[in-house]
This record gives C-alpha cells, structure tokens and sequence, in this order.
C-alpha cells in the first residue's frame, strides 16, 4: 500500500474505513446516495476506483466543500427540492435529514391526511394490502369460514 493511506477517513463527522472505494465510501454518509456519490466524483475530478484513504487532505476538504455547497450538481440529485417553507431546493444529511423527515410527518398527521392517519397507526402508507403482510398483535392466525370451535 502507499505510504500516505489512511486506515480510517473523517468525511462529515463519519468514519470512513480507508479501503473503500471512493465512490462506495461517499454513500456511508447519511443522506448521499449513489447517483449524488457519481455525481460528486465527477465534479471532482476524482477517480471513483480510486481507495478514499488514498486521497490527499486537499482531496477530501474539496468533496466536503462540494458536499455542503452543491452548486455544480444538478438540482434533481437533491432529497429537499422545492421546501414547502422556503421553495428552494435543498440538500440534506445526517441529523438534519432525520430531523425535517420527522417533521414532515408530523406535518401530515397535523392536518390529519390520509398517509399521516396511517403513520400514526402503524400500517403501511403507500398502498400495500395489508391482509398477509403487516400482521402482528393478536390477529395474526386465519380464521377459515365455516369452522365453528366451541
């Protein structure tokens, strides 16, 4: 291995294990996808082959630079586009992804919409069937018709 490898890298308040590819190692932080990871790379002018403990300081504080002010990547990579508060596109990691996640539902079980009526319930929000799957408590056997135990 090179004389200049890191064992472990520190990207945005995350441990990077150093061995990782650089495009995979930029998707353990919360919030960066693969598409977003490629992206990045290619902004960077990095190589996504490239082992991320293998990249200078330089290197590193460049992607996080890029990470935290996204200009150069298109809008549509984003997780926050058009903010319902602001109307800007945004892009969110870590805490503040969780936070304003949670936020959302709350939101929606406020004004008691449907998905925020079954958040609040427990049942599953985008339109699955909920007859075999998201069994639990105490209706969880099949009662077959016409069989009376007495």
């Amino acid at each position: 291995m090179a004389e200049n490898f890191n064992e472990m890298v520190r990207l945005l308040d995350t441990d990077i294990r150093g061995g990782l590819k650089t495009h995979h190692a930029l998707t353990k932080v919360k919030g960066i996808s693969h598409n977003l990871a490629n992206a990045l790379c290619s902004v960077a002018n990095l190589d996504k082959a490239k082992r991320i403990g293998e990249l200078s300081k330089e290197e590193i504080k460049n992607i996080e630079f890029l990470i935290k002010n996204p200009n150069k990547i298109p809008t549509w990579l984003f997780n926050r586009r058009k903010d319902n508060e602001t109307g800007e596109d945004k892009h969110l990691l870590k805490a503040d992804l969780k936070f304003q996640k949670e936020m959302d539902i709350k939101e929606l079980q406020k004004i008691k919409s449907y998905r925020g009526v079954r958040h609040h319930a427990g049942l599953p929000v985008r339109g699955q069937r909920t007859r075999s799957n998201f069994r639990r408590g105490k209706t969880v056997g099949v009662r077959r018709k016409g069989v009376n135990k007495k």
